[in-house]
């Protein structure tokens, strides 16, 4: 209106309909997902509507109004988030206790109705995000939000977590901080995609870096000159063979198969790996391992 000198409802009508792309996803794709779709009358999401049904296999949702239809996409990926957090609030608590939040998750899971989230890093521009423009929406509103706040905080907060987790490891098996080597395997925000915007793994690398840690990163996805630009610090193509500990901190698929002899040609006898997604539980026998 501001720039054409047109009239919403009069000379022009509009719609909104969220996205919902999951990067490196195959199977939840745009023709086989549910599309909501909105609009400002009924007519303009009738036209939107009939649109999306050309190339959406399983059909469109019609949301009764933009502000339902954006509400919905915000809370698909606060959900999420506060489910995370839960995962990792509860790493944190069996950590203490000695014991493995997978093998734990893996038990409970066997309920019918329990819901299977696990923990992790949560970055990307969806999840980590979204959740926020509720938030502030509240705040206008003159309402504090709890569970969602406190859900931000904690995920917010793990990349911090796992590196002094490491550090304490460090530490207690009588190694010296400052200057101790530790490799970081991944440095997107997800596995199996090339993103690496609001990358939590940078917070690892960040808090190691504080303590006095030299830290060499690698990637199976990420282009080297883009981490540059965005983080300030390069990729190695190759990794050493002199580290302290390993970090596993995204679960790419070029990942999956390596073995405990591949990790001790990486580092000194008596190192730490620390699997962030624990992909290899119980596979590990002679280096110390650690997952959340």
């Amino acid at each position: 209106e501001e720039i054409s000198g047109l009239k919403a409802g009069v000379d022009f009508k509009i719609g909104y309909s969220p996205e919902r792309i999951n990067p490196g996803e195959k199977v939840h794709t745009l023709p086989n997902t549910i599309k909501i779709v909105s609009g400002c009358d009924p007519e303009a999401l009738d036209t939107i509507a009939k649109v999306y049904e050309l190339v959406v296999k399983p059909g469109v949702h019609r949301a009764p109004n933009i502000k339902v239809a954006e509400a919905a996409k915000i809370i698909e990926n606060t959900q999420r988030d506060v489910n995370i957090a839960l995962m990792n609030e509860l790493s944190i608590i069996f950590s203490r206790i000695g014991i493995n939040t997978y093998d734990v998750l893996e038990a409970a899971g066997t309920k019918w109705n329990f819901l299977k989230f696990y923990p992790g890093l949560v970055g990307g521009h969806c999840i980590g995000v979204d959740p926020y423009y509720l938030v502030y929406k509240a705040s206008e509103l003159k309402y504090h939000t709890q569970i969602i706040s406190a859900g931000r905080f904690i995920n917010d907060t793990m990349g911090g977590y796992i590196a002094k987790k490491l550090v304490k490891r460090l530490i207690g098996m009588g190694k010296g901080i400052l200057g101790a080597r530790v490799l970081v395997m991944g440095i997107t925000f997800k596995e199996n995609v090339a993103d690496i915007r609001n990358s939590k793994v940078v917070d690892i690398i960040n808090e190691l870096k504080d303590f006095g840690v030299d830290v060499d990163v690698v990637d199976a996805h990420a282009d080297p000159e883009e981490v540059k630009q965005m983080y300030g610090f390069g990729l190695i193509e190759k990794p050493r063979n002199n580290y302290d500990a390993v970090i596993v901190a995204v679960s790419h698929d070029a990942y999956k198969d390596l073995d405990e002899k591949y990790f001790k040609s990486l580092t000194y006898d008596n190192a730490v790996l620390v699997d962030v997604k624990g992909m290899y539980r119980g596979r590990i026998n002679e280096l110390k391992y650690w997952s959340l």
